[in-house]
C-alpha cells in the first residue's frame, strides 16, 4: 500500500493555499492579490489558491483572472443549501463562477460556530454537487504520542466523506490541521505530520480503494512560514499547504510558494 502510494505522488500536483481569515480591508486585499500575482507569475509546477474574505472575492477575483491559470480563487465557508432565508450565508451558486475551491470543516468553524461532521458532509456533498472542490479540514485537538484510529483526525474523516462517491472524491483537497498549532508559532514536525497524512490515506484506501488514496491530494496546515515549509512539502505523502497567518504577509507568502515550485523541478 504504501509503496503504490509514493509512486502515485508524482501525480499529484502541489498546492498552496493562502487562508486570509477575517483580515484586510479593500485596499489590503488589493495590494496583496495583486503582490501575489506578480510574484508567482513565472511558477511552475505548483498551484497557489488565495481565500480571501467573502467581501473581497469579486475584487479579488478581477485581479487574478489576468493572472497566470495556476493562480485561483477560493472561499473560506459556504451553506450546503442554493437559496434560502437565510441572513448572512453564502451559497454555492453564488461562488461556483469566481471559486473553484472552499475551505469547508476549519476548526475554527467547528470551535466558534459549533459546526458538527453532519453539518459539514453536507457541505462537502453540495460543493462536489455544483463543480467546487472542497478543502476539507481534519483538525487533530490533541497531540497522540502513538496515533491512533481514535484520533480525531480519522473520526472526522469517515463522517464528513459519507455517502461521498470516489469518482466524486477525487476533486477534493484534504488538510491535515493540528489544532494545537494552529496560531502558536509550534507547528508539528514534518516527520509527525507525514507520519499522519499516511494512516489517512489507508484510511481512505479503506473506504475507496488504494488508486483514489493516491490521488487526493492531502496538505499541511498549522504554523506555517517559509523557514519550515520545506519541512512538510519534502515529504513525500504531504502535496502542499493551507497557510494562515504567514498569507498576510505578501513576500513570505509568495516564498513559500517559489520554494515549494523549486522543489518539484
Amino acid at each position: 500500500m504504501l509503496r503504490r502510494a509514493r509512486e502515485d505522488f508524482a501525480m499529484r500536483r502541489p498546492l498552496i493555499g493562502g487562508n486570509w481569515k477575517m483580515n484586510t480591508t479593500l485596499s489590503d486585499a488589493s495590494v496583496l492579490a495583486t503582490a501575489v500575482k506578480n510574484g508567482v507569475a513565472e511558477l511552475e509546477g505548483v498551484e497557489v489558491v488565495l481565500f480571501p474574505p467573502f467581501v473581497w472575492l469579486y475584487p479579488v477575483f478581477e485581479i487574478i483572472e489576468k493572472g497566470p491559470s495556476f493562480l485561483t480563487l477560493g472561499a473560506q465557508n459556504m451553506h450546503f443549501l442554493d437559496e434560502g432565508a437565510y441572513t448572512g450565508e453564502i451559497s454555492p451558486l453564488m461562488l461556483k463562477n469566481m471559486c473553484q475551491y472552499v475551505i469547508l470543516g476549519h476548526s475554527e468553524r467547528r470551535t466558534y460556530f459549533n459546526e458538527k461532521n453532519e453539518l459539514i458532509n453536507d457541505k462537502v456533498k453540495s460543493a462536489l454537487h455544483h463543480g467546487l472542490s472542497p478543502v476539507i479540514c481534519l483538525g487533530e485537538y490533541k497531540k497522540e504520542d502513538k496515533v491512533e484510529a481514535k484520533n480525531d483526525v480519522f473520526v472526522q474523516l469517515k463522517a464528513v466523506l459519507k455517502d461521498i462517491p470516489k469518482d466524486l472524491i477525487k476533486k477534493a483537497v484534504l488538510v491535515y490541521e493540528p489544532v494545537w498549532a494552529i496560531g502558536t508559532g509550534k507547528p508539528a514536525s514534518g516527520v509527525y505530520a507525514a507520519s499522519m497524512v499516511l494512516q489517512m490515506r489507508q484510511t481512505l484506501a479503506k473506504m475507496y480503494n488504494l488508486e483514489t488514496a493516491s490521488q487526493i491530494r492531502i496538505l499541511y496546515g498549522g504554523s506555517v512560514t517559509a523557514d519550515n515549509i520545506l519541512e512538510f512539502t519534502s515529504q513525500r505523502e504531504i502535496d502542499g499547504a493551507l497557510v494562515g497567518g504567514t498569507s498576510l504577509k505578501a513576500k513570505e507568502f509568495i516564498s513559500i510558494c517559489r520554494q515549494v515550485a523549486q522543489a518539484t523541478k
